[in-house]
């Protein structure tokens, strides 16, 4: 499934442009991102728009679906496994078991923070999950 979103084409680029998209609603719901309704993203340019066009952005749902993963789901069951790792080195250990258990989990939360970092920048560079421009308005 995909999901439109309305922008306005800031610069353009060989192949792509950069849109200030107005944010669709359940972004808007959300309200984990600071700043106003807006954001600035990079899109595939097909259809060569121009800066100062209103143009009609398409967007993979799988894509957002699978960031928010990333973002907000995987830090929290990477906590969870922290603190199950460091139950498990406690048992096998026998010292301090809150100590094992708290640092268990903020290893495993770093871990995902650095994963995070890197999945960040592999969307990046990944052209196929990237908004495109279907239209000019």
């Amino acid at each position: 499934m995909k999901k439109e979103s309305e922008g306005i084409v800031i610069e353009t680029t060989e192949g792509f442009a950069r849109v200030k998209a107005s944010r669709h609603g359940d972004c808007k719901n959300c309200g984990a991102c600071p700043g106003d309704n807006a954001t600035v993203l990079d899109a595939k340019n097909p259809i060569g728009a121009k800066a100062g066009e209103h143009v009609i952005l398409e967007m993979r749902e799988q894509n957002m679906i699978r960031a928010a993963f990333v973002v907000y789901i995987m830090p929290i069951i990477s906590i969870f496994l922290g603190v199950l790792v460091g139950t498990w080195i406690f048992n096998a250990v026998g010292y301090y078991e809150m100590a094992f258990k708290v640092v268990g989990g903020i290893v495993f939360f770093v871990i995902s923070l650095v994963y995070i970092k890197v999945f960040d920048k592999a969307t990046a560079k990944n052209d196929a999950s990237k908004p495109v421009i279907k239209k000019v308005l």
